[in-house]
């Protein structure tokens, strides 16, 4: 049988609200097969649930809609299918609202959609026949923690995109499978894999990985803003995906940004744990994965292997929180903790104390400088956040109470805002449940629906399920060392993953790479970051990749939309550890130095 060329899927979304236009700058600037886009995350579908419980029609990414006007006509005429989340919460709507939408563009175009991951209903059915959906970070039962999920949602694997691909879909409208599903559902298509090539598989995984966040593979977020010298808007990142997996990762001709192995190698550190990354159709190893520098803006993608999945799928479920409300002072010049105390002492005692509020989070931010040479840099933040069933408590009442001090507090009060309402908050909480409960279902044009079966049973040995290499790194004198920044050999890209934060670091060759490991354990990653002293960390060793992976649990408490923290999805902890100062031995930095 003769081998398909590879195929070409382009991204045109990392999440609800990215770039527009990029849509249309991906079908019109080149050739490609697919366009996918990835508009959900756990926060994003309590944000969908929302708006769903305003219009029972809605709970899906409207912005896709208006993306599809620009693009459909030229879709269609060009023969590219797209694949997508954006169905959130309701998928068959949008698929409706992609046909009404052709219609009235007098376009004809087959829609499919996949459904089954959201499992909301089946919850209280599922407790009583004895499944606890304990929570895989904290250990607790949701019956232990007496809550009542808001939304539910299994995420499903790429075999639906298959089945309705093959029933002649052109658009294809999912809810919540995962991210690299929208990848791997088109290759598996294209090149006819079967369910048990994991290798293929895997290597698709790793693709979609890579994709799926836009931009931030093609020089967005990057830590080495050296590197970047076309400082336009990054184009969004192609995977042209091969029929043994290996992927070629690149971007259309005359787009700013850049794909290298260091923008490569950034997103695959992003929002990982273990580097055995489990996917409803294979586990993909991610201490296997080899890249290589093509060509310019084509980074090559080899060496994935791949193992048979769990027979669990993951669940992501939010649970209404409460109600929260945040207030900041600013605090000038002199006597910056005094100043402190007795605001957060007038201010509770204006409240009635903090005992009375389900939790309260009280922070001095500073950041002021002795004898600053502009206001501005004599500055600090006292930043005060409440929480609590009742609205009312965390509302007006709270930030009128604020308020209250600007004439009867300390010297110099003002606030960064002016007094703000409450606003509600849901708590995340991951769990499994076994696929077999979840009904996995194409919908195809005609209405008919085709039910995906779970993953196959599999008779691969333990010992193929880990696949580390044995590496080997030069070793480099630790002295004479010079105390820099860690940034001034390491890149890092960081995240977070429910209520915990990822942190990836890597060096640019082995011998900066063999210090690295040998440098940074879990005892001096900690004190580089002190407010994790009292909370687990885990490292996870990616030698092909010269990176680390640190995972700290409990960081970001229970979630984005919950936490206190000022950077609650951990986008700048990466940038922070980089900053921190360490010493590297001067033979590496002279090397970066000679490097350019």
């Amino acid at each position: 049988m003769t081998q398909k060329r590879a195929v070409r899927i382009g991204n045109c979304s990392g999440f609800y609200g990215d770039r527009l236009i990029a849509a249309k700058e991906m079908v019109e600037g080149g050739p490609i097969d697919f366009l996918t886009g990835d508009y959900l995350a756990e926060l994003t579908m309590a944000i969908l649930w929302k708006a769903r419980q305003k219009d029972p029609r809605a709970g899906y990414a409207r912005t896709f809609l208006t993306q599809m006007e620009q693009v459909l006509g030229s879709c269609v005429d060009r023969g590219i299918k797209v694949v997508s989340n954006a169905g959130g919460l309701n998928p068959a709507a949008l698929a409706e609202e992609i046909r009404t939408l052709s219609e009235r563009l007098g376009i004809s175009v087959n829609v499919a959609y996949i459904t089954g991951d959201d499992i909301i209903a089946s919850i209280p059915h599922f407790l009583e026949s004895g499944y606890d959906l304990a929570n895989l970070d904290a250990g607790l039962t949701l019956k232990e923690a007496n809550v009542a999920p808001i939304t539910a949602n299994a995420y499903l694997g790429a075999w639906g995109i298959v089945e309705a691909l093959k029933g002649g879909a052109e658009i294809v409208i999912c809810g919540r499978v995962t991210d690299a599903s929208l990848v791997v559902g088109p290759a598996a298509y294209w090149h006819g894999w079967r369910r048990d090539d994991y290798d293929a598989l895997s290597g698709a995984v790793v693709a979609g990985h890579i994709i799926e966040c836009g931009p931030q593979a093609t020089g967005g977020n990057y830590a080495f803003m050296d590197e970047i010298t076309d400082r336009r808007y990054p184009g969004f990142p192609i995977a042209q995906v091969a029929h043994d997996g290996t992927s070629v990762i690149t971007k259309h001709q005359d787009t700013g940004g850049l794909v290298s192995v260091g923008t490569i190698t950034a997103q695959l550190l992003y929002e990982i744990a273990e580097p055995q990354y489990l996917n409803p159709d294979v586990i993909a190893h991610f201490d296997t994965i080899n890249l290589a520098q093509l060509d310019t803006n084509q980074v090559l993608v080899t060496g994935t292997r791949g193992s048979a999945p769990t027979q669990n799928l993951k669940v992501a479920l939010n649970y209404f929180g409460g109600y929260r409300n945040t207030m900041t002072m600013v605090l000038t010049g002199l006597h910056i903790e005094e100043k402190a105390a007795w605001a957060t002492e007038e201010l509770f005692g204006i409240l009635g104390g903090p005992e009375q509020f389900d939790e309260v989070d009280v922070q001095l931010i500073r950041f002021e400088r002795e004898d600053a040479l502009f206001n501005e840099l004599a500055t600090a933040h006292l930043r005060i956040t409440l929480k609590d069933p009742d609205p009312t408590k965390v509302g007006r009442s709270f930030s009128n109470g604020v308020l209250e001090l600007a004439l009867g507090g300390y010297p110099g009060f003002h606030t960064t805002s002016p007094p703000t309402s409450e606003s509600a908050y849901v708590i995340y909480w991951p769990t499994l449940i076994p696929a077999s409960l979840v009904t996995h279902t194409a919908v195809l044009q005609d209405g008919s629906s085709l039910t995906i079966a779970g993953p196959p049973q599999s008779n691969q040995p333990k010992a193929d399920l880990i696949h580390t290499a044995t590496f080997d790194f030069p070793k480099v004198a630790p002295k004479p060392a010079r105390l820099v920044p860690l940034g001034c050999l390491c890149g890092a890209r960081s995240g977070d993953k429910g209520g915990n934060a990822n942190v990836g670091i890597w060096a640019r060759d082995a011998q900066a790479f063999g210090w690295l490991f040998d440098y940074l354990d879990v005892d001096q990653f900690r004190k580089l970051l002190p407010e994790a002293k009292d909370l687990e960390i885990r490292r996870f060793d990616l030698p092909n990749l010269y990176a680390i992976n640190f995972v700290v649990i409990g960081l970001l408490g229970e979630g984005v939309a919950s936490s206190t923290r000022l950077d609650p999805q951990a986008k700048g902890l990466g940038e922070y550890i980089r900053s921190r100062y360490v010493e590297v031995p001067i033979q590496l930095l002279a090397k970066e130095s000679s490097d350019g």
